[in-house]
């Protein structure tokens, strides 16, 4: 202590530094609106959003599918399948690759996909003007033959229809779809939407994941747009695929307040006779995570996971979206496809190769945000998996209802909407198909 003393004594300059600090540092811990004194306890000084968590399991391509020993195929074949694929891209997609799958459990010879577009997205785009023809063909050797033309005694038939709505299975397949193909030698199917892929033999399910991951191959001028379109955003970015479109809103039969009279109209225009839920009703199927978020609840969670304001947001998804501005007025630095693209190739777009330019560019982004599980956040995930790339959350609509319901607002809600996403994340949920993809302790 003497020596301490003494030292002050001989050097004034360093007493005065010493006792300066020692007073800034109580002056700032005891003020009532220092930084530190707003900072929980809990908290770090600087915290760091989501996609700073590590990771406990990621979703990688089975090795089995990858590296696995193929069964050779069959000398003959049973005959030629046409799969038929509904609705969207991305769920005539999921369509083909289960069809493919199919086709090689009956032994069969695929021939190209059908895409009956019209009546979803009114237009007449088919498979050859999405994906590469050739390359579909080339990377599908090995796991099942593929023709663009059918013999000469079958090339001007039709194929025979048969019905797949009720086949989950392996031997569903079997014991009802082979002896129509056995007699017919050409037939059509759509697979059912509820398939049991894990009940198809490994060669089967190896080639449904080669088609659906390896084989699909964007047009080289559809390839060309979207790497356009790629360029044109600013860097690093976040895909957002955001769902709140009237026909979205009216379909899922929920009711929301607080939307603008333009938004409510639209809603009332596309229910046609489905009704919202109400009472009890409304609440449990509004529990289950049924309804779609608003781009202010998308919003709030965004912040919640610390996604800085000044993010750049490529919003994926077609016209119509609703209460857009509960997005753009905190997330400025938002564009889309229609922003950065011109000319007339753009203008004479249909929907399904508009769409393709979303997927395209979700697949590639930094970091991938979906609003809802749909077809096209399943094969984004699971693409994106397929490239290494992890930076990729579902907002969990279920979690987000349960919370609210608590009562629970402001920073509470903030705070459990985190740890829920984090645990999400951590664990790899929803990031990719299982029927593909195997899951890996880190």
């Amino acid at each position: 202590m003497y020596q301490m003393l003494s030292l002050f004594m001989k050097k004034p300059l360093l007493t005065l530094t010493f006792f300066t600090t020692i007073l800034l540092f109580v002056v700032i811990s005891l003020s009532p609106s220092s930084l530190f004194s707003q900072i929980p306890l809990n908290y770090a000084i600087v915290e760091s959003d989501i996609w700073s968590s590590k990771r406990i399991l990621e979703w990688r391509p089975c090795k089995w599918w990858l590296q696995g020993h193929l069964t050779a195929l069959p000398a003959e074949s049973n005959g030629y399948i046409r799969v038929d694929c509904y609705g969207g891209l991305n769920q005539m997609r999921r369509d083909l690759c289960d069809g493919v799958g199919v086709a090689r459990l009956l032994n069969a010879t695929l021939v190209l996909p059908k895409f009956e577009v019209a009546a979803y997205w009114n237009e007449s785009s088919g498979f050859a003007d999405v994906f590469d023809v050739d390359y579909f063909i080339e990377q599908l050797k090995g796991f099942i033959n593929v023709v663009k033309e059918l013999p000469a005694e079958l090339a001007f038939k039709e194929p025979v229809r048969v019905d797949c709505s009720k086949r989950k299975g392996q031997f569903d397949y079997v014991e009802s779809v082979l002896p129509s193909l056995l007699e017919h030698r050409y037939i059509s199917i759509t697979p059912a939407m509820s398939q049991r892929r894990d009940r198809f033999p490994l060669y089967a399910k190896a080639a449904l994941c080669q088609a659906c991951y390896s084989a699909l191959r964007l047009t080289s001028v559809l390839e060309k747009k979207s790497n356009e379109l790629l360029e044109a955003i600013p860097k690093p970015f976040l895909s957002l695929h955001l769902r709140f479109e009237p026909d979205m809103v009216a379909y899922s039969q929920c009711e929301y307040s607080g939307l603008s009279p333009a938004s409510m109209k639209a809603i009332d225009a596309a229910r046609g006779d489905r009704k919202p839920f109400t009472g009890e009703t409304a609440r449990v199927w509004r529990s289950r995570g049924k309804c779609p978020l608003t781009p202010n609840e998308t919003t709030f969670i965004l912040q919640s996971l610390l996604i800085p304001k000044n993010t750049n947001v490529y919003l994926a998804a077609g016209d119509g979206i609703m209460e857009l501005e509960g997005l753009t007025s905190i997330y400025t630095n938002v564009v889309t496809k229609s922003s950065l693209l011109s000319g007339e190739d753009f203008k004479n777009m249909h929907g399904n190769t508009k769409a393709a330019l979303d997927y395209y560019v979700s697949i590639n982004s930094d970091e991938y945000v979906a609003t809802y599980f749909g077809n096209m956040d399943k094969m984004v995930a699971a693409m994106r998996a397929y490239k290494g790339l992890y930076k990729t959350l579902f907002l969990n609509r279920k979690d987000f209802a349960d919370f609210t319901s608590q009562g629970l607002k402001g920073k509470e809600l903030m705070e459990a909407l985190k740890k829920a996403h984090r645990d999400d994340f951590v664990m790899g949920r929803g990031s990719a198909l299982p029927d593909c993809f195997c899951d890996f302790k880190l």
